[in-house]
């Protein structure tokens, strides 16, 4: 199985205490005869974090679930979920409505065309994503997307063949029609659908500002903490958890705890998604990282399916060799995203 010295070796050399300065790393197989955990840094193996967009990922779990509740369907119009005012005017590309085409398939596979509020260079030239990284912490709720996303161009049509950006407004809207059909807050989903079923007692919706025990993470050497920001943003980024935690959940994921196993295949419908945030696939709600053929050319790597989170956190499975990953670097400039890619390709590498 995986030699446990080229785990210590490759989680030590993630730390630098210039760009990365904390990071944890937890590898299981299948069947949990093989299990490794290492923290490094200024975390422990326990320590709670913020899993960022993984968040993502347990927003799948509960689309699924309140399809097989049948409850929703993924071809749905957002607009039979969503008030009008919401939906007038949200989707309009070169003098065209496009609103009321939009559906929930849409937008949890990146593919409506709607601009990211997050990194929409707004007319000042800023982004969001600019003002939170200068330490501005402030609440970002729905309302205020949609009021600033109607006034920008949207990227195409809605659901244009091979077409996908990513979109934290998706997921925002996505989160709010979840939230109809339950009659619950997204914090609450979470834990009926997910947390109290899988007995999780570190992971919740991060929605105290006061609460400071999730380690804070970094923007390049700036220790950032945006408590009011992370409580307003659940459903695209505000579960906290350990990464212990995350490893339950992730297997239960991709081992048909929520939804029937057969149906992952029908998530991986692949778009390529460029920067910002990355360079990955996006399917429907699920996302494949890119494993170019010169990091193994004669036993090339499959898929490596999972999410990735902007604080540098990650959950992925490659089925070739049976192995799960998760944890974090703490890091949102991007070199902890490809710090922890190549050692999840080098540890498969190891096993082929």
């Amino acid at each position: 199985m995986v030699n446990e010295k080229l785990l210590n070796d490759l989680l030590n050399k993630m730390v630098d205490n210039k760009r990365i300065f904390s990071a944890v790393l937890c590898v299981e197989n299948g069947d949990r005869s093989f299990s490794w955990t290492g923290a490094v840094g200024n975390m422990q193996k326990d320590s709670r974090f913020f899993i960022a967009s993984v968040t993502k990922l347990y927003v799948t779990a509960v689309v699924m679930q309140l399809i097989e509740e049948n409850r929703i369907e993924l071809n749905d119009k957002i607009s039979k979920y969503l008030p009008d005012y919401f939906c007038e005017g949200l989707h309009v590309l070169k003098g065209v409505d496009y609103s009321n085409e939009i559906t929930i398939v849409h937008l949890i596979c990146n593919a409506s065309g709607l601009p990211d509020y997050f990194f929409h260079k707004q007319a000042n030239g800023r982004t969001v994503s600019d003002e939170l990284m200068d330490g501005n912490d402030e609440a970002w709720h729905l309302d205020k997307t949609i009021g600033l996303i109607k006034n920008l161009r949207p990227d195409f049509k809605p659901g244009a063949k091979g077409k996908a950006a990513y979109s934290d407004s998706n997921y925002q809207l996505l989160g709010r029609i979840i939230e109809n059909v339950t009659g619950k807050n997204i914090g609450e989903v979470f834990h009926d659908y997910i947390f109290s079923k899988l007995n999780l007692s570190n992971t919740y919706a991060y929605s105290d500002i006061d609460d400071n025990s999730p380690v804070p993470f970094y923007y390049k050497s700036q220790q950032l903490w945006l408590p009011q920001y992370i409580a307003s943003v659940t459903v695209e980024g505000g579960i906290v958890s350990t990464v212990d935690e995350v490893m339950i959940f992730l297997k239960e994921f991709f081992n048909g705890r929520f939804f029937p196993k057969e149906r992952i295949n029908d998530l991986k419908q692949w778009n390529l998604i460029l920067p910002p945030p990355g360079l990955f696939y996006f399917g429907i709600g699920l996302e494949k990282l890119w494993t170019p053929r010169i990091v193994s050319p004669f036993k090339p790597i499959k898929e490596i399916v999972g999410f990735w989170g902007q604080t540098g956190s990650f959950a992925f499975y490659n089925a070739q060799t049976d192995l799960y990953f998760c944890g974090t670097t703490n890091q949102i400039n991007g070199k902890g995203h490809r710090l922890a890619g190549n050692a999840m390709m080098k540890i498969i590498k190891s096993v082929l």
